[in-house]
Parts: structure tokens; sequence; C-alpha cells
């Protein structure tokens, strides 16, 4: 398989990640599907994307007829086995849980040609715990974007020891069609590179905080200005989403089983009343509620 025969691309998933990502894969030429199981789900997702091509456009970043030509590529659907079946290339972007991706993997090596590849869009899963429930894990890769998607131009390729080395070439050149800078990970390792980076950073910013040394407010102020941060990690925490950080972190925990990896107590208030972040208004700051574009 090479990068000619990848035709048409189904992302699952149409969450803050899945639905940027496929529109990168209908801008990047792509025949592209965006399924999720709801509906409602999906319309949000055509409206964001609507909304963030039109500001594009007025900004003059790219033309109208592009815009159009990418919508014509993409369509939206509820249907899994629909979506995948004649699919070439799947990318995952569900709940960061590792038993909600197993499942939906299960179903994907069920319905998707033998031919597909098959990527997880996890910040932290390394697709090895994925790959066994399948029976193609020499076609099973991490395809790690990063949030957003249409701003962020990077993207976490990763390995697993039994990922075929055409799949990882096909997978680095689908980001290239995407207009994305892939970095290749031959080896793997829970939270790849970036996530790795950064959660040691946040779990020391929550440490300080957490036992009195600095408010979290003076915390992110001393990021952005010492060290030249354009977001403190509290503010980073609720851009991301207080939800996905505290997933990250309790998979991490689950897999190592060390005492230091678990969720901070701060981090697991936060989810349990509902204050994720921007994206519901509160999170360790407050915002007027509106969707994150």
């Amino acid at each position: 398989m090479n990068i000619n025969d990848v035709k048409k691309i189904a992302v699952i998933g149409s969450g803050q990640m899945g639905h940027q990502i496929a529109m990168l894969a209908a801008l990047g030429g792509f025949e592209t599907v965006i399924q999720d199981i709801s509906e409602s789900a999906l319309t949000k997702a055509e409206k964001s994307l609507n909304g963030i091509m039109n500001k594009w456009v007025s900004k003059g970043k790219i033309t109208e007829d592009a815009v159009n030509a990418a919508f014509a590529r993409l369509v939206f659907s509820t249907n899994l086995k629909e979506a995948v079946q004649d699919a070439d290339f799947v990318i995952e972007a569900v709940v960061e849980k590792l038993e909600v991706k197993r499942s939906v993997f299960k179903e994907l090596d069920t319905w998707a040609p033998k031919h597909a590849i098959l990527a997880t869009n996890s910040s932290t899963i390394v697709n090895s715990l994925i790959a066994e429930v399948t029976e193609r894990p020499e076609k099973m890769i991490n395809m790690h974007f990063f949030f957003p998607p249409l701003v962020m131009d990077c993207v976490e390729v990763v390995m697993s020891s039994q990922t075929s080395e055409e799949t990882a070439k096909v997978t680095m050149e689908v980001c290239e069609r995407m207009n994305r800078t892939a970095v290749l990970l031959k080896k793997e390792i829970s939270g790849f590179i970036a996530n790795r980076i950064l959660g040691a950073l946040n779990k020391e910013a929550i440490y300080l905080y957490e036992n009195g040394y600095a408010d979290y407010q003076d915390i992110d102020l001393i990021v952005k200005k010492a060290l030249g941060h354009p977001m403190g990690p509290f503010e980073l925490m609720d851009f991301s989403g207080l939800d996905v950080v505290y997933f990250v972190q309790n998979q991490q925990y689950q897999e190592s089983g060390n005492p230091l990896e678990r969720p901070a107590k701060c981090l697991q208030e936060k989810v349990e009343k509902g204050e994720l972040g921007r994206k519901t208004g509160k999170g360790f700051y407050t915002y007027e509620k509106e969707e994150v574009k």
C-alpha cells in the first residue's frame, strides 16, 4: 500500500478533535466521512466547521472555492459500518478511555477493508494496547494531532513493535497531504513526547498550587513572564479540557500503578463538578460560555 492508494479517510468521533481532523483530510484532497453515534454532535460539528472556514475566508487564509471543494468531499454519518466499509485509512478520535477505544477498534477491524490502516488519535494510549483486539496489528498506529488540529502544525506518529514500516510511511505521507508536520517515533511510551513534557510541567504546577506555595494565577503569570510560554499551565489545562487532562493522568496511573501518577485531587474535584474549562465556562478560571474555535 502507498499514499496513492489512500482515496477515502474515515474519522470516528466528531468532538473537538475529530471534526477538525476530518476537515484537514478534506482540505488535503481526500474523500472524507466523519462518523459519530450522535446526530446532534454531527450537526454541531458541521456548524463549527462552517464558522471556522468562514473566518478563514474572511481573513484571506483560504479561498471560498477551496472551502466549497473541501465540504463537497466531506460526508457526515451516524453509521459506523457504512462509514468505514470502503475507507482506506481510519482515524479514531473518541474519548480517551482504553476500554472505549478497544471496543471501537474491534468494530473497525470487522467492518473496514483488510488493507485499511487504523490510526488512533489518542494523546496518551499506545496503539499496542488497542491492536490486540484486532487482526491487523501491523496496520495499527498512533496519529496524535494537537488541539486545535486546524491550528496546531504537529502530529506525533508512533509505531509499536508490530507496526509495519509501510504503515508508518503511508501515515507520514497522509500527514503531509493534510499540510501537517509529522514526527515519527519508532518506540512506544505512554504520553509520547509533548504530553510527557507538558504533563511534568502540569504536575509540578498543581503540586505547587495544592501545597500553597503560590496561587494558580501567579503560577501562570510566572510561567508566562519568566519562561516565555504563551499560556500558563492552568490556562492551558482549561483550554484543553480538564476532563481530557484527568483522563490522560488516570490512564498513565492505571498503566504504571505508581501513586505519583494518580490524578491530582483538585483536578478530580473539578471534573466531578463538571467544571471542565473553557468548554463549560468554568475550570480554574471562569469564562463566557462560547464554543472554542
